[in-house]
């Protein structure tokens, strides 16, 4: 059975982070292995939540993982609290990439043309250093104007998404995932090997879903872990996401918990168990 490492917080209640990653993934057939990088007692849209950070226990359980030989087919890294879980996270690349798996880095830290308020100025820097180790990078437009040191824009065209996309490609991570943009009427992803770029559309469904982002990038990691493409992966991701806000949709009393993914996941343990 192929295997998975996912570092991210965890949510006692509300479905993000891990609370997602974890079940996602092992829908799809794939042992899911996990680094909690901090414990809520709930996603941070509810008010009063409990923190409690997690950083100390992440070289322990590096050291352990390396003395029993443990490997992974891929390693993905989602919400990262601090500078310094970013820095033990390079030394887990140091200790654990092989020739044989893959990086995913999905680098959470910003939305809406804003740095999340926990981070200061110097933090994007640290995640560029995290992304220079990726083969695979997924952020929204707002984090990769921050990788970039680019402007962020509300309304943009083709030459400006060009521009981003360069610059990311500069940055070394073999296959980009640029997440949540509108071209010409039209909305969706797009994906960029070594070789060649893709446009992959889907519905826009209007309102704000939380835990979007961390099941897109669960199910990409799975898909390419079972030997998708990028660009298949991420059309498998795409479809996956918009059928749980679909989902979510039915049910606005629950929108702030997250989407509603439980009563999707037969579509990834349809297509990837036999």
């Amino acid at each position: 059975m192929k295997r998975i490492v996912t570092v991210q917080d965890i949510s006692c209640l509300g479905k993000c982070s891990l609370t997602v990653a974890l079940p996602v993934i092992s829908a799809m057939g794939i042992e899911t292995s996990i680094i909690p990088t901090a414990v809520l007692s709930a996603h941070t849209i509810f008010e009063g939540h409990t923190f409690r950070d997690l950083t100390n226990d992440i070289p322990k359980i590096d050291e352990h993982w390396k003395k029993e030989g443990f490997t992974f087919d891929a390693i993905y890294t989602g919400y990262l609290g601090s500078q310094k879980q970013i820095e033990l996270m390079l030394d887990f690349f140091n200790d654990f990439k092989s020739e044989n798996n893959f990086i995913l880095v999905d680098p959470v830290m910003a939305d809406g043309g804003e740095l999340y308020d926990n981070f200061n100025s110097e933090f994007p820097s640290k995640m560029r250093m995290l992304c220079e180790k990726a083969d695979v990078i997924t952020p929204n437009l707002t984090e990769a104007c921050l990788l970039t040191e680019s402007e962020y824009k509300n309304k943009y065209d083709e030459k400006y998404i060009d521009d981003i996309i360069f610059k990311l490609s500069e940055i070394g991570a073999k296959n980009i995932v640029l997440k949540g943009i509108e071209l010409n009427g039209r909305y969706g992803i797009i994906c960029q090997s070594e070789k060649e770029r893709r446009y992959i559309t889907h519905e826009k469904l209007q309102g704000t879903f939380y835990g979007t982002g961390d099941i897109f990038a669960s199910v990409l990691t799975g898909a390419m872990t079972r030997g998708e493409s990028v660009f298949e992966a991420a059309n498998t991701a795409a479809d996956f996401t918009l059928e749980c806000i679909k989902l979510t949709v039915k049910d606005e009393d629950s929108r702030f918990y997250g989407v509603n993914f439980e009563e999707a996941l037969p579509l990834l343990t349809n297509k990837y168990i036999k």
